[in-house]
């Protein structure tokens, strides 16, 4: 996973106002007590944040891997 794919499940999953706030503000312990956004910019794999920012959200499976191409075209109508 590349970080703009990050960036899209979290737009996706989250919306993209609330994702960028709680990946900026919520801190992890799965992530060493970082925020997703400094585990990132520290090297920390994006799926590895992913996987923890969804498991600290309780959000499902089926919605973690969202195809984010239509989720997009289905908050634009």
């Amino acid at each position: 996973m590349r970080h703009s794919e990050f960036w899209q499940l979290a737009d996706a999953v989250f919306g993209p106002e609330y994702a960028r706030s709680l990946a900026s503000d919520i801190v992890l312990s799965d992530l060493g007590g970082r925020s997703p956004v400094q585990a990132l910019d520290d090297g920390v794999p994006p799926r590895d944040v992913w996987v923890a920012l969804c498991d600290a959200q309780d959000v499902p499976e089926d919605r973690r891997w969202l195809d984010t191409r239509e989720a997009n075209r289905r908050r634009s109508r």
